[in-house]
């Protein structure tokens, strides 16, 4: 039913900025001056980030495929546009989670070497680290062109109050632009995401607890 939908996808929201949070919190060791023997020494919470990034990627995919069926009903170009840019963020995050456990390899390489090629180790480290950091930036871009999309057709549809749909909106197109400026190097960029990221909190609560417009479903 479009209740048990809403109530899904609501929790999926919850799930996937919960496990994205989380993560954070695990791999700082990537960071360490001397990540790679910290990083060898904290495999278990650089294991523990990556099951939340899958996590996290699971519930990004679950989102859209459950939302179609009503969203097509609406808007099918966008509610298609959904799920592709949903895929895309999905897979920014498994390449990152991948980036991880390579890092974690080389780190144990690194250790159990008798006698190691440092500048070797360093080079190799440095280029998984800008690839974990930039799928980590270039994730924002399909995220943010996602809210855009979503919250229009649900503007449009009326399917959530107006207010909400509208701050959705407003905070998946500040998203991109800090997306975009991201790109270039622009950290100060990453406040705005806040916007977007209360709101689906906000919108993950209000399906859970209202679900859809009723009027609009039914009509």
């Amino acid at each position: 039913s479009n209740r048990k939908t809403a109530i899904i996808v609501g929790v999926l929201f919850i799930i996937a900025t919960v496990a994205t949070l989380l993560s954070g919190l695990f791999f700082g060791s990537i960071y360490d001056p001397d990540y790679l023997t910290a990083v060898s020494a904290n495999e278990n919470q650089v294991l523990i980030a990556v099951l939340f990034m899958l996590t996290a990627s699971a519930s990004i995919v679950g989102i859209p495929i459950a939302l179609f069926p009503i969203l097509k009903k609406h808007n099918e170009s966008l509610a298609l546009g959904y799920v592709v840019t949903r895929i895309f963020e999905a897979l920014f995050f498994v390449v990152s989670a991948i980036g991880l456990l390579v890092i974690l390899s080389l780190s144990h390489e690194f250790v159990n070497a008798a006698a190691p090629v440092v500048s070797y180790f360093e080079t190799s480290g440095a280029l998984l680290l800008g690839v974990f950091d930039w799928s980590g930036i270039l994730l924002d871009i399909p995220f943010a062109l996602s809210a855009v999309m979503l919250n229009y057709v649900y503007y449009s549809s009326k399917l959530i109050p107006r207010w909400l749909s509208g701050w959705g909106f407003i905070g998946g197109a500040l998203m991109l632009v800090g997306g975009v400026v991201g790109m270039f190097g622009v950290t100060e960029a990453i406040y705005l995401a806040a916007l977007i990221g209360i709101q689906e909190m906000v919108l993950a609560g209000w399906l859970i607890i209202k679900g859809f417009n009723s009027s609009v479903i039914s009509s």
